[in-house]
């Protein structure tokens, strides 16, 4: 299948204010941005037209922003309507959000506190990543050499553009030796997430997660942790070495772009197991779809 390039596609993207024709959406080499990794992001999912926890991902997309000390020339309410309005533009029935906020290419240096904060919004069609007999295969995972920072060393509370170099190294190194992502841990060595999601296990019946305490609590993995308690399962939240992964039955991933992908295995730990995942793939969708 062909690649379509992301610079040069048809529909409109909502710019700093205004609606522009998609391939027009251009930036300098010299963006603040781009140089100095100050630019923050959220991925949004829309279902049958409908856009999935819109508020609470704009919500974050704010808080990233504020973290980062961009300051957004626009309220959290004329996002969520130009996140809306852009979406019924491009006609997007299935698909993917992804709202980017960068300091601009006024200054030219660490400090850049007098450049512009810029912000837009582009959606397009993007359907599940995998068949329902490719998802229930499960993925391979391997362990990463790179490791989640502390939070006093990077805002790791926040979604920003920086903090995913390493994400794309460990996921690059993890496809080269065959296997289709990475699973990092954190400072201390604890289990953290994918290079793009978060993780969960399943034993004797209960979910466990990590701690979202140097990484981002995705929305997707609140939204599942809900659906699991909503269903009776134990879900227990913690600090767990790899070595934890002995004996777990299952394990998943949850993510905007993953949803609830089943992990088949992360190196020499294998997970053959299905029914939980299965339940809460089934009882995601249904909530995904009734909203």
């Amino acid at each position: 299948m062909q690649m379509i390039p992301f610079d040069d596609r048809d529909g409109f993207i909502w710019f700093n204010g205004s609606l522009i024709k998609w391939n027009e959406a251009k930036l300098h080499v010299l963006n603040h941005g781009l140089h100095y990794g100050s630019c923050v992001f959220e991925g949004i999912r829309i279902y049958n037209e409908k856009i999935f926890k819109l508020d609470e991902h704009i919500a974050r997309l704010f808080k990233s922003a504020e973290i980062l000390d961009l300051k957004i020339p626009y309220s959290l309410d004329e996002i969520i309507i130009q996140t809306k309005n852009i979406v019924e533009k491009n006609q997007v029935r299935e698909g993917y959000i992804r709202p980017v906020v960068w300091r601009g290419s006024e200054m030219m240096a660490i400090s850049a506190q007098k450049g512009s904060t810029n912000i837009a919004i582009a959606c397009w069609e993007w359907p599940s990543y995998f068949s329902p007999e490719k998802l229930m295969e499960g993925i391979k995972l391997s362990l990463s050499k790179w490791a989640r920072p502390s939070p006093l060393s990077a805002p790791t509370d926040s979604k920003a553009a920086g903090l995913y170099m390493i994400c794309s190294l460990s996921k690059h190194e993890a496809e080269k030796k065959g296997f289709d992502d990475a699973l990092m841990l954190d400072y201390r060595g604890f289990i953290a997430e994918a290079t793009g999601a978060n993780i969960f296990f399943v034993k004797k019946g209960e979910l466990f997660t990590p701690v979202a305490d140097c990484f981002l609590d995705g929305i997707t993995r609140q939204t599942v942790i809900q659906i699991a308690k909503d269903n009776n399962y134990v879900v227990n939240e913690g600090h767990y070495k790899p070595e934890f992964m002995i004996n777990c039955q299952e394990s998943f991933l949850t993510g905007t772009a993953v949803e609830i992908t089943p992990v088949q295995s992360v190196d020499k730990y294998i997970f053959e197991e299905r029914e939980i995942t299965k339940k809460l793939i089934t009882e995601f969708r249904k909530k995904v779809l009734s909203q």
